[in-house]
């Protein structure tokens, strides 16, 4: 696993920091970017089928989305301290599971990837640098890659 230096750490930290407390709303906007830019990844979700409930007003979606988003940012932020991917609340194991049964492959976490990017860098505004891209990337990544060896 590559480093995480304590430079990248504090971008992480100084960007989640700023948009904690919306998490919800940051979430949904995370993954109304994934559905925009992937239209056919709703279908992965159980809770969208069968729903005539706009995205962007779906309960289930906007708790689901809260959860990834902090899920996601809450191990970046202690990616250098705890020298690896961390998860809370649920095991990577079981999130390894889920992604694997959906089918999730490569081309869906980097569709991710970017939307998550695209939403750090509209939640930080004026804070957003290359240096704070590639904090966020490779988080995500050592996250990823954490997931993958969990798909099976």
């Amino acid at each position: 696993m590559s480093s995480f230096s304590e430079e990248q750490e504090a971008l992480v930290v100084k960007s989640w920091g700023s948009m904690k407390k919306d998490a919800g709303e940051w979430g949904l906007k995370f993954f109304l970017k994934i559905f925009e830019i992937a239209p056919s990844a709703k279908k992965m979700f159980s809770f969208l089928k069968d729903t005539n409930v706009p995205l962007d007003q779906n309960p289930k979606l906007k708790i689901h989305a809260k959860s990834v988003l902090f899920m996601t940012c809450e191990a970046a932020v202690q990616l250098r301290k705890a020298g690896k991917v961390v998860v809370r609340d649920s095991t990577l194991k079981k999130i390894g599971a889920t992604h694997f049964k959906y089918g999730v492959v490569d081309e869906h976490f980097e569709v991710t990837k970017y939307a998550l990017l695209e939403t750090i860098k509209e939640a930080s505004q004026e804070m957003w640098s290359v240096e704070m891209k590639n904090a966020w990337g490779e988080a995500y990544d050592q996250l990823v890659s954490a997931i993958k060896t969990e798909m099976k």
